[in-house]
């Protein structure tokens, strides 16, 4: 794709964003600002972008960024419930901390296990139902994700890589597919994600003073 075509479907695609869209879209970057500040709104928030992206998701031929949606709107209920627990004291059990080579260990092994199974789970339905699908990129923006959300229901630092990943393959995954607006909105949460990762690093650094 020449420069100039890559223009053009820019500027069709913002065209075509739909309000439904834009609401997702900032209710996104909302949840994300809310999460680098440790800030318990990033679920309520987050609902509502994962929601609208379940539908929008399976409209576009995305299966697989439609699980991701799912599971993140179950894993918001989650961390909403993780994130507010409280001790006798009234005090926040749970604090920002980093892996150890262990939970790095399971981490991985978590990513492989959905990339591999989402993969072969794309193969089928692009046979079957979803023709534009695109496995390879959407199985490993899928499961980078569910690590990623997996490790900031409790908030460790490494979720931030996670997320950078799924914001690197998530942008030309949503441009080929005409979703454009969501693209743009992708390199904003990559931006953020950098800013996040700095934060919370200093944040553990903090708390292991």
């Amino acid at each position: 794709m020449t420069l100039p075509e890559i223009y053009q479907q820019f500027i069709t695609g913002m065209q075509n964003t739909t309000l439904l869209e834009y609401i997702a879209v900032f209710a996104g970057i909302a949840s994300v600002w809310y999460s680098r500040k440790e800030n318990i709104l990033v679920y309520p928030v987050g609902l509502i972008n994962t929601i609208i992206y379940i539908y929008l998701s399976f409209k576009f031929h995305l299966p697989g960024e439609a699980s991701v949606n799912f599971y993140y709107t179950i894993m918001s209920l989650y961390g909403w419930y993780m994130w507010t627990r409280k001790d006798k004291q009234h005090e926040v059990v749970l604090h920002i901390t980093s892996s150890n080579k262990k939970l790095w260990l399971y981490q991985v092994l978590f990513f492989l296990f959905f990339y591999v199974i989402i993969y072969f789970a794309l193969v089928f339905l692009k046979e079957k139902f979803f023709e534009g699908a695109i496995p390879w990129a959407d199985a490993f923006a899928s499961a980078t994700a569910f690590t990623g959300m997996w490790l900031m229901t409790r908030k460790k630092v490494e979720s931030w890589y996670w997320w950078i990943a799924t914001n690197i393959a998530s942008i030309p995954l949503y441009f080929v597919k005409g979703l454009v607006f969501t693209s743009v909105y992708y390199i904003i949460l990559l931006i953020l994600a950098i800013f996040g990762l700095t934060e919370w690093k200093r944040k553990a650094k903090e708390i292991n003073a």
